[in-house]
């Protein structure tokens, strides 16, 4: 199984992204909320995804991209789920994920989290 998290997995398409949000499905599980929409991407990739930490909620940099880097380590280990469930339809995902909690949970916490966020996610598209 490909564990890698490389540059055709970040959605960088601005038009993508607001399509996303006008027309695109939620799914929360705390301290995530997910914006999800099918849509044809250019890559080979199932899904494109971007992460987001509000700087409303953390003001450092440091902060922000510390949760931003437990974040993307926990989508590389539980990408599959995804992949294993879109595989079957040939459809691709367009994902924004924004993190809403006020404070920095811990790893173990986030993995658990984005774990159930992406089975609720293939639950609900099927």
């Amino acid at each position: 199984m490909n564990e890698s998290f490389g540059k055709e997995y970040k959605l960088c398409s601005k038009k993508v992204m607001a399509t996303v949000f006008e027309e695109g499905k939620t799914e929360k599980v705390y301290p995530f909320l997910l914006r999800y929409l099918a849509v044809d991407l250019r890559t080979n990739t199932r899904f494109q995804i971007v992460i987001s930490v509000p700087k409303r909620k953390f003001k450092k940099a440091v902060d922000r991209n510390r949760i931003k880097r437990l974040i993307r380590e926990a989508v590389r280990k539980k990408k599959y789920i995804i992949e294993e469930a879109i595989t079957e339809e040939e459809s691709q995902l367009a994902l924004f994920l924004i993190y809403t909690s006020s404070q920095e949970e811990s790893y173990q916490k986030i993995i658990d989290k984005i774990e159930a966020l992406f089975l609720r996610l293939v639950e609900n598209r099927a």
